[in-house]
């Protein structure tokens, strides 16, 4: 089995960086790799990759478990990541020397088990938020047996092998004393009850697997990674035990013009050389709307410019974020001999060299064009 990568260096991050700087390193690691965006064969292990080390990071309590012991979980014993080996805890070790002690009982209710489902969305859906219906495979507690896993009009026996406990115990007699050792009961598995007369419709197991449709509400402001709990949506429970919950990890599909930083929307608007030189009023598209913003004689290329409150709505409190506006110049091209001229004659009284950008007006231009049409 591969050696697992060190957390800060899947992330790219310090082993100082603050919480903000470890989410925002995840949200673009997971912009770039996401299966539905990156089709390299490689892309889907590296997106688990990389939320094994942001669930981890972003956790204050795991972040200080891992600082201290990195990848071997100290609650479980040594050799294991932090999903590794479980020992049984001390009582087992007592038991298993010494005989006696607790036992767990192998009839109590028993929690379902979580499962977790992600949801792609578009950007405007997760700045406003959205209401979508999910399909989701489970196991429900089988409405024939209600559960039990006999045929209705029948129930379970307690096992004969180990009455009731699930487990079956070897004892040996020792210099050193009498040694106890326990394991699952072959006869019942654990369970402490065997179904002779087994239910016809989940075949003794007391769980059916169901494709169930679940409404889903997703809040206003949420942003890529962020996670959803739907209490009792998950797996069945066992004997009487509550199911688990599902957690809808969110997905945020890249806008092609807007971008976002927390709470704050980016955008990038053109200008010509005139506009630029002896200023004007534009008109610049926001997430909601068109607004006027007053470009002053001057401005230079790469200037910000903010609209208050045009950003993103926060999830904890009042208010809204601010959306900030980069202003381009782009450099006139199929000039006529007559405007030629005229920049020659500029450029002789200004004393200037003439200055060529890269060239990405046309594809801002489109980009702001749909941004226009509220696309």
């Amino acid at each position: 089995m591969a050696e697992k990568r060190d957390y800060y260096e899947v992330l790219g991050v310090d082993r100082n960086a603050s919480a903000e700087e470890i989410k925002k390193a995840y949200r673009s690691l997971a912009r770039k790799l996401h299966p539905d965006v990156n089709k390299a064969p490689d892309a889907e292990e590296r997106f688990k990759e990389v939320k094994e080390a942001y669930d981890v990071l972003s956790d204050e309590q795991k972040r200080a478990q891992y600082d201290r012991y990195g990848h071997i979980d100290p609650n479980q014993g040594f050799g294991g990541g932090f999903s590794g080996a479980d020992f049984g805890g001390f009582g087992d070790i007592f038991d298993m020397f010494f005989g006696g002690g607790s036992r767990r009982d192998p009839n109590a209710p028993q929690r379902g088990s979580d499962l977790q489902y992600t949801m792609t969305i578009e950007f405007k859906e997760a700045v406003f938020g959205v209401e979508k219906d999910i399909t989701i495979p489970r196991t429900e507690t089988c409405d024939t047996c209600r559960g039990s896993g006999a045929r209705p009009g029948t129930k379970p026996e307690t096992c004969s092998v180990c009455r009731g406990t699930g487990q079956q115990e070897i004892v040996q007699n020792t210099p050193f004393g009498r040694i106890v050792n326990r394991r699952l009961c072959p006869q019942c598995g654990g369970n402490g009850r065997v179904v002779r007369d087994k239910c016809a419709t989940c075949r003794g197991t007391g769980k059916v697997k169901r494709q169930r449709t679940i409404h889903v509400r997703i809040p206003a402001g949420v942003d890529e990674g962020a996670q959803i709990r739907l209490s009792g949506e998950g797996e069945a429970g066992s004997r009487g035990g509550p199911p688990g919950d599902l957690y809808i990890v969110i997905h945020v599909k890249p806008h092609e013009f807007f971008e976002r930083e927390g709470d704050d929307i980016y955008c990038e608007v053109p200008l010509t050389f005139t506009q630029a030189a002896l200023g004007d009023e534009i008109e610049v598209p926001t997430l909601t709307e068109k607004v006027k913003l007053r470009i002053p004689a001057g401005t230079q290329t790469g200037t910000y410019f903010r609209l208050k409150g045009k950003g993103v709505p926060r999830l904890r409190g009042m208010g809204q974020g601010d959306q900030h506006v980069k202003v381009t110049v782009v450099t006139p091209t199929n000039l006529t001999e007559e405007q030629k001229e005229l920049l020659r004659q500029f450029a002789g009284l200004s004393q200037e060299s003439a200055y060529v950008p890269n060239g990405q007006s046309e594809t801002l231009f489109e980009r702001m064009k749909r941004a226009f049409r509220g696309e």
